[in-house]
């Protein structure tokens, strides 16, 4: 079997699936940089077996890719600005179609990583097959007005506003709105007329300020739900990272905070997968498990997925709050004694098996 990555170099996830390939006595994947299949079309070849990973966290990419989405030059961004999600997700999909006109065997289908980065597709695509998820307001939203006209529509007065094809938390507005009082917590810093990811969540109270965000994240598109009341322990809300390698939820992460923001890079912190089990009750647990595993068949071609689940207050009940194509990393975290590459070569080992049996 002929290993390949589709990766930025130096990503720690690439780093820990070649280690994991590794240990298992394989020879080390290939690994294609991102930046190579967007300027010189290079991809894996028809007798590779192929990991396509995260472009992230590499602003040359980033950029190459919302000008390939765009069709022209674009501005550079300024470290951490939020800027051209759209074009950024119209440019993945151009270059997730060079690879699989490669011919390998890719492990994560295209299709599915798209689905799963377009987040009024995924909630509708879980929806269709009977997954719990938030209810959602119909789009298209494009503004605030467009926003607020929608919440009085359906009544609500508390939603998540999420960018169509955002990840990381980045941009997503928890809002409380009476009429012109408001309460939005974000990791959004305004500056400038320019909207930026920033570590530290905050809150804006004043209406102009919100308006400006929504404003700002409209015209890339905007996905918003219901906002869906966490259970928590202590002082703490909190909800699961749950991994699904080959159909089967193993790795599990708790991530708690003390605001509506769980993200962990976001400075909140892990909980303890033990007590919140004993919190919800052996029924309610086996339940959830069994949902990120629903979850995660709505995408039969791709071999791992990661699955943000939320148990309700008072652990009546839970629902899938996103679907992740590229949320394996969770250090330190063991099932079986395996971390999720592991177990991945582990389940990619014995398709190859089965494959050739």
């Amino acid at each position: 079997m002929r290993l390949a990555v589709v990766g930025n170099p130096g990503n720690r996830r690439v780093a820990l699936f070649t280690a994991a390939v590794e240990r298992a006595g394989l020879p080390a994947p290939e690994v294609h940089p991102w930046r190579d299949v967007l300027l010189a079309g290079t991809v894996p070849g028809p007798e590779s077996t192929v990991r396509i990973d995260s472009p992230g966290e590499d602003a040359e990419v980033g950029r190459l890719l919302r000008e390939l989405g765009s069709g022209g030059p674009v501005r550079a961004a300024e470290h951490g600005e939020i800027t051209g999600s759209a074009d950024a997700h119209a440019g993945l999909a151009r270059a997730l179609a060079r690879i699989e006109a490669g011919g390998g065997h890719l492990l994560n289908r295209p299709e599915d990583i798209l689905c799963m980065s377009d987040k009024p597709r995924c909630h509708a695509r879980l929806a269709a097959a009977g997954v719990p998820v938030p209810a959602a307001l119909p789009g298209p939203i494009r503004d605030y007005a467009s926003l607020r006209s929608a919440m009085h529509d359906a009544g609500w007065s508390r939603v998540f506003v999420k960018p169509s094809h955002g990840s990381s938390a980045s941009g997503v507005v928890a809002l409380a709105a009476a009429g012109s009082r408001i309460a939005a917590t974000t990791s959004v810093e305004l500056s400038g007329g320019r909207l930026f990811n920033n570590l530290r969540v905050r809150r804006y109270a004043a209406e102009a300020d919100v308006a400006a965000i929504v404003d700002g994240l409209g015209p890339d598109g905007l996905h918003v739900e219901r906002w869906f009341p966490k259970a928590g322990l202590g002082d703490r809300v909190l909800d699961l990272r749950v991994v699904v390698i080959g159909g089967e939820p193993g790795h599990v992460v708790v991530r708690t905070s003390r605001s509506p923001m769980t993200n962990l890079h976001l400075g909140n912190a892990r909980g303890d997968v033990a007590a919140v089990r004993a919190a919800a009750g052996e029924a309610a647990w086996s339940a959830a498990m069994q949902t990120c595993a629903r979850a995660a068949a709505c995408f039969p071609d791709t071999l791992q997925v990661g699955v943000d689940l939320m148990f309700r207050v008072g652990w009546r009940d839970h629902a899938v709050a996103e679907v992740n194509a590229f949320g394996d990393l969770l250090p330190g975290v063991l099932a079986d004694g395996r971390d999720t590459y592991q177990a991945q070569v582990e389940a990619l080992c014995s398709l190859s098996r089965g494959h050739h049996a």
